[in-house]
């Protein structure tokens, strides 16, 4: 006959299940289990997402006074978008990376790119930006806070450029996929392959 479990072991097989319900995402709201892949709202006033369930994401989400404004989970490719190399230049953009929005608080357009210390501000031209956004009507689209212009300038010179009008908090996870991965001086071969496999999947997502 088998002898009961004891008191140690017991103990043990609860905190294996405590850790394991801990790396569990839930709603910030409501606190039911979300999938890795979720909803997030932005909250205005303290500038940070909120990681939120579908239900509290319609409900927060669709409020008037625009507290919490809901991330939209729709990419869009701009195949017929172009930034000139002068354009470009004239953003002082370090890096041929970068995502940029309104920040409704801050009341300002603001560049960011993606660094091995987070997502780092740069400077912007407001002058050549506005001259950008209003050559395209998809620009003067975007939602504040929580949609972003996102800028590939790195692939080979026979592939071209990219830009989306992406997610902000999908710009933000490519952020931390090269913070997370970056190693050394250079970044090394990890970084790049994390960078060229979210770009494949957001330009499979894109409308």
């Amino acid at each position: 006959m088998n002898e009961p479990a004891s008191t140690d072991s017991s103990l043990s097989v609860l905190r294996r299940f405590a850790r394991t319900r801990e790396r569990e995402e839930v709603c910030d709201f409501c606190s039911a289990e979300i999938y890795p892949r979720h909803e997030h709202l932005f909250e205005t006033d303290r500038r940070r997402l909120v990681c939120v369930c579908e239900a509290c994401a319609i409900l927060f989400g669709n409020q008037g006074d625009a507290k919490y404004r809901r991330v939209p989970r729709n990419v869009r490719f701009l195949r017929d978008f172009r930034l000139t190399e002068g354009q470009w230049q004239s953003m002082s953009i370090p890096i041929r990376l970068a995502f940029i929005y309104h920040d409704s608080r801050a009341r300002k357009d603001i560049a960011l790119y993606p660094s091995p210390a987070g997502p780092t501000e740069s400077w912007l031209d407001t002058v050549v930006w506005e001259e950008i956004r209003s050559l395209s009507p998809e620009l003067q689209r975007l939602e504040p806070d929580v949609e972003a212009l996102l800028i590939n300038r790195m692939r080979r010179a026979n592939q071209g450029d990219e830009y989306y009008l992406a997610p902000i908090d999908e710009c933000f996870r490519l952020s931390g996929l090269l913070r997370m991965h970056w190693r050394g001086l250079s970044g090394g071969a990890r970084v790049w392959e994390e960078l060229t496999r979210f770009f494949l999947e957001l330009k499979s997502r894109g409308v």
